[in-house]
C-alpha cells in the first residue's frame, strides 16, 4: 500500500485503495516505495490506471454523442474497478459470455443495460440471458434465429449486418455480420418464427482510417429498416457498434472525427423516436493504464567496438503479458524512462540529448518471439532501471501467464477527484 500524502490523499472505494493524484504521480510515489525493497519481492512490474480518465472520456462521450447510448465492450478491458465505476456513470455494456454478462450483472447493473453482442451463441449461455432477464441480443444466421427460438423465444433480437471494414486494421467482418442479400431471407424466416427483431447492428472494425466508414453503414441500417418494415418489423433500434478510438491516438482518425459524422448521419436518416447505441471499447480505456516495467537483465553485443555498440534490456513484462495484443495490433510502443541509477527521469528533457545506442527490448519469458522493440535508439540503461508504456488499457488482459510470470497488479487512482474539487 502506498503511503498517503499532500499529493495523493487516499480514499476507499468498494474496500480498494484509490488515489487522487496523476499517474505520474503515482508512479513516483509508488517507485519511492518499492527501490530500496526490490530483492525482497517488490521489483514487479505494476500498472496505475486512472479512473478519472474514465470519467473525463465519459463526459467528452456525453458532449460530443448525445443522443447515442455508450455500452461499454467489456471485453476490451474487464478489470473489475473500470466495470463498476463505468456503471457508477450509467454506462450499458456489451457483453459475448456468460462469464462475462455475470461479471455486470455483479457489479449492479441491470439487465436492461446490457447486450449480448455475439451473433453466435453457445446455447447454455443462451439460457443464461434467458433466467437473468438479458434480453437484447444479436444474431446473423438463421441458424441462430431457431436456437434462439428454441432457448429464448421472447428475446429482443438485433440483426448484425455485414458493412465495409476494408479500411479497418482489424476487420470484425470477416467473422460476423450479415451480407446484405441475406437480410431480406433473415427477417422472413425470423417473421415466421413468430420472433421479435428490434433493430439492427454493426461494426466498422477496429483501426479504421476513413470515418465516412461510420456514416456509410448508418445508410445501409437505415435500408434494413426499410426493408424490416415492409415484412412487419417495426425497428426502433441501431446500434453503431464499436471502433471508436481512445485518447492520443497515434494516427489516424480521432474520436471528434467519428463523432462528428456518425452524430451527423445518425440524425438525418432516423428520427429521435429510434434509441440509439453504441459498444465503444477502447475509447474509454485505452488511455486510463500505464505499465511500468523494471530492467531485470542487460546484454552488451560487440563490447569491444564502443562506436557499434548494442544493447539487448530484459523487462519484467512483455508480449505474453500486457504487451500482447497491443502487438498483434501493430500499434507502435513508445517505452520511456522513468527511473534510470535511483534518480526520477520521467519529465526530464536532459534525456533527449544524452547518446544513444541502438537497442532491442525483450519480456522476460523463453519465448524467443517474446520481443517488444528491435533496433530503436535508447540511452544507457542498466538492470534495476525501470521504463513504463502509456495508452495501454485496451486488451491488456489478453496476458497469458506463459512460464510463470504473472499479470502486473494494479494501482487505482482517479485525479478527477483532484480536479472537480
Amino acid at each position: 500500500m502506498l503511503p498517503g500524502n499532500d499529493i495523493n490523499s487516499v480514499n476507499d472505494y468498494e474496500h480498494h485503495t484509490i488515489y487522487t493524484g496523476s499517474i505520474r504521480e503515482v508512479i513516483h510515489q509508488r517507485l519511492e516505495e518499492v527501490i530500496p525493497k526490490l530483492e525482497l519481492g517488490y521489483d514487479e512490474a505494476f500498472v496505475v490506471g486512472d479512473l478519472g480518465d474514465l470519467h473525463r472520456q465519459h463526459m467528452k462521450w456525453k458532449t460530443l454523442l448525445p443522443r447515442i447510448e455508450p455500452f461499454y465492450a467489456i471485453k476490451c478491458n474487464p478489470d473489475p474497478m473500470v466495470v463498476k465505476y463505468l456503471a457508477s456513470l450509467g454506462v450499458g455494456y456489451d457483453c459475448a459470455s456468460r462469464s462475462e454478462i455475470q461479471q455486470v450483472l455483479d457489479a449492479g447493473v441491470d439487465p436492461s443495460r446490457i447486450i449480448y453482442a455475439h451473433p453466435c451463441k453457445q446455447p447454455s449461455f443462451v439460457r443464461y440471458a434467458a433466467d437473468n432477464n438479458v434480453s437484447l441480443m444479436t444474431f446473423d444466421s438463421t441458424e441462430e434465429l431457431h436456437k434462439i427460438k428454441r432457448i429464448y423465444p421472447n428475446a429482443q433480437l438485433v440483426l448484425r449486418m455485414l458493412t465495409d471494414d476494408s479500411k479497418s486494421q482489424i476487420r470484425v467482418g470477416l467473422k460476423f455480420g450479415a451480407p446484405l442479400d441475406t437480410i431480406k431471407t433473415l427477417l422472413i424466416t425470423a417473421k415466421e418464427l413468430e420472433l421479435n427483431v428490434i433493430g439492427v447492428s454493426f461494426h466498422v472494425g477496429s483501426g479504421c482510417s476513413d470515418v465516412r466508414a461510420f456514416a456509410d453503414a448508418v445508410d445501409l441500417a437505415r435500408n434494413v429498416f426499410d426493408q424490416a418494415a415492409s415484412i412487419g418489423f417495426q425497428m426502433k433500434l441501431l446500434d453503431c457498434g464499436g471502433g471508436m478510438p481512445g485518447r492520443n491516438i497515434q494516427h489516424g482518425i480521432t474520436f471528434e472525427d467519428v463523432a462528428a459524422t456518425l452524430g451527423e448521419a445518425v440524425d438525418r436518416l432516423f428520427p429521435p423516436n429510434v434509441r440509439v447505441i453504441a459498444e465503444p471499447g477502447r475509447f474509454y480505456v485505452s488511455s486510463a493504464f500505464t505499465v511500468c516495467s523494471h530492467i531485470i537483465g542487460r546484454r552488451v553485443l560487440l563490447p569491444d567496438d564502443s562506436e557499434r555498440k548494442q544493447y539487448m534490456y530484459y523487462l519484467n513484462d512483455g508480449m505474453h503479458g500486457s504487451f500482447m495484443l497491443r502487438l498483434l495490433d501493430r500499434d507502435d510502443l513508445n517505452l520511456r524512462v522513468i527511473m534510470r541509477n535511483g534518480t526520477h527521469v520521467y519529465d526530464n528533457e536532459n534525456e533527449k540529448d544524452e547518446n544513444r545506442f541502438i537497442s532491442s527490448v525483450w519480456g522476460p519469458t523463453c519465448d524467443p518471439k517474446d520481443c517488444l522493440l528491435k533496433d530503436v535508439r535508447l540511452p544507457l540503461l542498466g538492470v534495476g532501471d525501470w521504463i513504463c508504456q502509456e495508452n495501454m488499457g485496451a486488451y491488456a488482459c489478453a496476458a497469458t501467464g506463459f512460464n510463470g510470470f504473472e499479470k502486473p497488479k494494479t494501482i487505482y487512482t482517479n485525479s478527477f477527484i483532484r480536479s472537480s474539487l
